[in-house]
């Protein structure tokens, strides 16, 4: 088999947890496997190197940010290469523009666009273990880039993909994807084997285990993902193609997100190209809007409803101030706006084949006395806007509720 391995900041965090993980890659290279491994910066440096950069200026969307925030990754594919070489095995490290992995110019958040695999496959043929920095490429003038945070994890499928591997082994430092976050909720359960829409909908729902797009390029590809611990040897969670036992789990996963907020434009005219006029702007302020509620007011006019990331909140604020002053008014007095917010959400496949999902959630929420802000569905999720305070208590009764939670004889330290 072809294996890629993955390993994030922790599994890589000291000079002992790196023998680890050589130890890991030797002895899957000695049961006659292909080995490549994507290794992230040691845990806590990105940040370091960020403030760093900090200090000089405040963009961190520059090539020169770029430059050194890469540093991270190169100190420890040179490390790892090294403590394999000290474990027996042989090995040869790879920086993005050695692979290569092309992305676009989209400085700290860029995108691959290709891969030239050839010398990672040169070095497997000759028997070596590669590894390969994560997290960075080089666009087409030969700029250094950077992925964005979670960078290394799609950095992982990419090279799965493009090697055609047969599995895309994701470590870190929990041992699978659980049905809700097992520090709010202890009750959690593994789940053995998630779809990938089931798993994008998490990810992008609050679930951290995951990057997005690492996800995305592997539903692409048809690369299997399976997230492990990188401190035992248990069976984790396989991210895989929709099968047809996942349908009879309603619902499969719990999660929250507490880093959005809520702004709401009221008294708008009520008529057509009113949320154009809104949302061109921040659109192109690169600013996500995620969930959108319009409400008919009086008089002729709607109030509009929509949330943002928390850390966007006041530039959209300001944008919407400047640039639509007919809409909101030029002190901006009709926009207000919440950061105490939470969006709990339910996800499942199996809600396209069951009905009352819905109805049970809003349901559960009451009998906690959780008043509902939003809402907002697709096939297979049900998302609520609720005050941040109720976020644990919210996610605890969804996940008893719909009996996610361990069966009571196996549960341990409670």
């Amino acid at each position: 088999m072809l294996i890629v391995q993955k390993f994030g900041g922790t599994s890589v965090g000291s000079i002992d947890r790196m023998r680890n993980v050589a130890a890991r890659c030797v002895a899957t290279a000695r049961e006659g496997h292909q080995v490549a491994v994507v290794v992230s910066a040691m845990s806590g440096e990105t940040n370091r190197l960020l403030e760093l950069t900090r200090q000089l200026q405040d963009d961190p969307n520059d090539r020169e940010v770029d430059v050194i925030v890469s540093t991270g990754e190169q100190v420890s594919v040179g490390l790892v290469a090294l403590a394999i070489r000290a474990a027996g095995g042989k090995a040869r490290s790879f920086l993005g523009h050695q692979c290569k992995i092309v992305t676009d110019s989209a400085f700290s958040r860029a995108r691959i666009v290709s891969i030239e695999s050839q010398p990672i496959k040169d070095a497997l043929a000759a028997g070596e273990i590669a590894v390969i920095a994560g997290f960075q490429g080089v666009d087409d003038k030969g700029s250094i880039t950077t992925l964005g945070r979670g960078g290394s994890d799609t950095t992982g499928v990419a090279i799965a993909a493009a090697l055609k591997a047969d599995v895309c082994e994701i470590y870190t430092d929990v041992d699978g994807v659980y049905t809700t976050d097992p520090n709010v909720v202890p009750t959690a359960r593994k789940i053995e084997r998630i779809s990938y829409e089931e798993m994008l909908e998490l990810a992008s729902l609050g679930a951290k285990v995951l990057q997005i797009r690492s996800v995305e390029l592997g539903m692409k590809y048809g690369v299997p993902i399976h997230v492990r611990s990188s401190f035992s040897n248990a069976q984790g969670t396989w991210v895989v193609p929709e099968e047809t036992a996942m349908e009879n789990v309603v619902v499969s996963g719990v999660t929250v997100a507490k880093d959005e907020a809520k702004i709401t434009c009221k008294d708008l005219p009520d008529t057509s190209g009113v949320a154009g006029k809104l949302f061109a702007p921040l659109a192109d302020g690169g600013i996500s809007v995620d969930m959108i509620v319009q409400n008919q007011a009086s008089h002729g006019t709607t109030d509009l409803t929509f949330t943002v990331p928390r850390g966007d909140r006041k530039r959209a604020v300001e944008i919407l101030c400047a640039r639509v002053p007919e809409l909101v008014g030029t002190g901006g007095e009709r926009i207000t706006f919440d950061d105490e917010i939470a969006k709990v959400s339910v996800v499942g496949v199996g809600m396209r084949s069951h009905a009352g999902v819905a109805k049970k959630m809003f349901q559960l929420l009451a009998g906690e006395n959780i008043n509902i802000q939003l809402i907002s569905t697709s096939e297979i999720k049900i998302s609520c806007v609720i005050a941040r305070k109720y976020a644990e208590l919210a996610v605890g009764a969804l996940h008893e509720g719909f009996g996610l939670s361990l069966p009571p004889g196996e549960r341990t330290g409670l």
